[in-house]
Order: structure tokens, then sequence, then C-alpha cells
């Protein structure tokens, strides 16, 4: 019979320093908001705008999904 393996996870030291969540969030907020002032650029096709608004929607919805799981409990307060 194989013997069973026992795998403990490495981390990187960085990723066991607490980051600041609230800050995160708002550069995201911020991030999004100034995407979507792009939008009154000058841009000839609608290509442009299309991505610019899908990848502002994607940050606000990081944002929006992870405090929906740090309230449930499925994600640590902790970082």
């Amino acid at each position: 019979m194989a013997a069973e393996e026992h795998h403990e996870e490495v981390y990187a030291p960085d990723q066991l320093k607490p980051g600041n969540r609230k800050r995160a969030q708002k550069g995201a907020i911020i991030s999004a908001a100034i995407m979507l002032l792009f939008f009154w650029g000058n841009q000839q096709g609608n290509t442009e705008k299309v991505w610019l608004v899908v990848i502002a929607i994607g940050l606000v919805a990081v944002v929006i999904g992870d405090i929906v799981l740090r309230r449930s409990g499925l994600r640590p307060n902790d970082q």
C-alpha cells in the first residue's frame, strides 16, 4: 500500500503580509470610474467602448463579490 503523502502549502513572505482591503476596494472603484470617463474619448468604433464597460463592470463585480463573501463568512476578514 502506498503511504499517504502530506503536502504542506508553501507561501511567499509577501502572501502572509496583511493587505489593506478597503484601500484596494476603493482603488478598484476609482479605476472603474476613470475607465468609464475614457468612454467619451476619440474612439471611432464601439469595440473600445465595449471593453471599457466590460472591464469596469468586472472590477465592480469583484469588489461586490468580495464584500458578499466576507459578510457571509466564506472569506476571512483578516486581510
